[in-house]
């Protein structure tokens, strides 16, 4: 079956090595194709400021529905999420159809800002021009976009051949996207501010991403 130890190197948008993904992997396994579902969280009540604890609106608990209706033929067997309240409850109702269990995954919550931010479209332009600009005990994107892929690249690799489902958020899901395509900056980034729920999904061949194309939410 050539089994092989097998080291992926991974890189930062800036060329930077982040980590290794090791393991053994045979031929059949680089050739799997594996479905990645990357859910935003829905709607938010922005009037709770904790961003830990921060819960749905009443229009995003409604749209929670519509996150279950967009996954639910897709084939998931697993769920990783966020730890945010808000990204966890995103995926409750889907889980509960499935009968499937969330698994928390530090590695995929949000940005941390380090202070509440009132003109947040200026401060994430800052961020978007600057990778690795940052507030006191904040985040640049350079960290957040590392652990995100880091932790991406695990979930690929313990699910080869299978279809998953990542609770996600807008900075750290923006990121990602901006590893796989270094011209995704922050006027895409803001395009995408508003849509809560948010579905996207990376096909993978072996550890290669394929493509990746937003699934409609109904």
């Amino acid at each position: 079956m050539n089994i092989g130890f097998n080291v992926l190197a991974v890189f930062d948008s800036n060329g930077k090595h982040i980590l290794n993904v090791i393991g053994y992997f045979s031929r059949r396994d680089l050739e799997m194709k594996t479905d990645v579902y990357f859910v935003r969280h829905a709607q938010s009540d922005l009037s709770i400021k904790d961003d830990f604890m921060r819960p749905l609106s009443e229009m995003g608990i409604v749209d929670t529905k519509k996150v279950t209706d967009a996954l639910i033929d897709k084939n998931i067997t697993s769920i990783y999420s966020s730890p945010f309240k808000r990204a966890v409850d995103t995926i409750k109702d889907f889980a509960e159809r499935t009968g499937l269990e969330i698994k928390i995954d530090n590695d995929f919550r949000e940005r941390k800002v380090g202070e509440w931010v009132e003109d947040f479209k200026t401060f994430s332009q800052g961020q978007w021009e600057d990778f690795d600009f940052k507030l006191a005990q904040g985040e640049s994107l350079r960290e957040v976009q590392e652990r995100n892929i880091s932790a991406l690249f695990e979930v690929v690799k313990s699910n080869l051949g299978k279809s998953v489902a990542i609770v996600t958020h807008g900075t750290a899901l923006s990121t990602i996207i901006n590893y796989f395509n270094h011209d995704f900056g922050h006027a895409d980034f803001w395009n995408i501010v508003e849509k809560m729920p948010y579905v996207l999904h990376f096909r993978f061949d072996g550890m290669e991403l394929e493509y990746l194309k937003e699934i409609e939410i109904k």
